[in-house]
């Protein structure tokens, strides 16, 4: 069974904290129908994807997935996680 954390980020006063909780579920539906095992949810609340500034919880997943903590990262949209950090 593969190791699953969750991304979920919401990128202003605009969106709603529930916008998070419906990422999570949605991916939680996923990696149920996977397999996966749910090791960590990692969350950026009202934080602009364009810059890594104060993306806390990305950087900690950037740093375990150094640490070989998980296997797989699932998001809702590829738009949640820049191609280059």
């Amino acid at each position: 069974m593969d190791r699953a954390v969750i991304y979920a980020r919401y990128s202003s006063d605009n969106q709603r904290e529930e916008s998070i909780d419906a990422q999570v579920r949605a991916c939680r539906e996923y990696c149920k129908r996977k397999d996966y095992f749910v090791t960590h949810i990692y969350k950026d609340e009202a934080k602009s994807g364009t810059k890594l500034a104060g993306r806390d919880a990305y950087k900690q997943m950037l740093a375990d997935v150094k640490e070989n903590l998980f296997d797989v990262i699932t998001q809702t949209s590829q738009v949640k996680i820049p191609c280059t950090p």
